[in-house]
């Protein structure tokens, strides 16, 4: 047995304590709960029960099975860098690489690959997920922020929690948009009938998502968007456009598959961060390239009948 103390970050912020435990421990929900229910794990010498909701910053003190996860470095993660420096690292991560360990997976994450690369992020945040500071889904391709030092980490993860860090995303939806912009702002919670998905619901956490049209096709009812997320609820876009009807093409889980343009996967592209170093307080501002795959998906779709595609070619809108 060895006891840990972890710390409640931004993204978990307002999470059951089962899954936090989980995912902050790189272990299962079962495992989770199962040291929740053996009393093992406190806030202030308090036990935690299962469905509490975490708040961001919290310490949680476990103590975890013998069989607890350590990450090793794993020389054989491929994964791009937009961006380095002494204090900070910006991954360009390709679609299907897990960002850190967690339930179902305990190898071959960004994690292990960050580690072999950047042998000096172990102790950085949070065990495990050295020096991640926010993550994207299996299926989402693009850009998100690793801190390398310690000083770095907390600004970073403060920055985060106050909305400091510009997330710019590309999607292509279905549907025709005929406002040019729009915002919205809608809570996420759990799906309580499929645990592995989330859902606009009153119970659930504020969630505030920004969009602008760049180009529509009409003759196959999608549009292509330029998104900023306010807030980083899990699955946050995915969620806020099916629930708007206008459902991200390849989601198999809240969109539609098989339709034209659909690049095998959900069409969706951490394009562009934004935000001050926390170090030099410089204007940081990296743009990933959308990958081959989202190419091809426009390419079958020919030219869009209003807007254009200058964002896919490097202009900052």
């Amino acid at each position: 047995m060895t006891h840990r103390s972890i710390e409640v970050p931004a993204d978990l912020d307002g999470d059951r304590a089962d899954r936090t435990i989980a995912v902050v421990l790189g272990v299962s929900r079962s495992t989770a709960r199962s040291i929740i229910d053996a009393g093992d794990a406190t806030i202030g010498g308090n036990p935690v029960d299962a469905s509490d909701r975490l708040h961001a910053g919290d310490i949680i003190d476990t103590v975890m099975p013998s069989f607890e996860i350590q990450i090793q470095a794993d020389e054989t993660v491929e994964f791009g860098i937009a961006y380095e420096d002494a204090s900070v690292i910006i991954v360009d991560k390709p679609v299907g690489l897990v960002v850190h360990p967690g339930s179902g997976r305990t190898k071959r994450t960004l994690a292990h690959g960050l580690l072999a690369r950047f042998p000096e992020l172990e102790g950085v945040g949070q065990k495990d997920r050295w020096g991640i500071v926010h993550r994207l889904d299996r299926d989402t391709s693009g850009l998100l922020v690793v801190a390398r030092t310690d000083d770095a980490y907390a600004a970073l993860t403060d920055m985060m929690r106050s909305r400091s860090i510009r997330r710019r995303y590309l999607t292509l939806v279905r549907g025709v948009f005929t406002n040019t912009i729009g915002t919205i702002d809608a809570p996420i919670g759990r799906d309580v009938t499929n645990r592995t998905r989330m859902r606009v619901g009153h119970d659930g956490r504020p969630a505030v998502t920004h969009y602008r049209r760049l180009a529509t096709w009409e003759h196959g009812d999608v549009s292509l968007l330029s998104v900023v997320l306010e807030t980083g609820r899990t699955h946050q876009i995915r969620v806020h456009m099916r629930a708007i009807d206008h459902p991200i093409l390849g989601d198999p889980a809240y969109g539609r598959t098989g339709i034209k343009g659909d690049p095998g996967r959900p069409w969706l592209h951490a394009r562009q961060l934004t935000f001050d170093h926390p170090v030099s307080g410089e204007t940081i501002d990296v743009v990933s390239p959308l990958p081959t795959d989202l190419i091809d998906s426009l390419a079958t779709l020919g030219e869009p009948d209003s807007g254009d595609l200058a964002d896919v070619n490097g202009e900052d809108l």
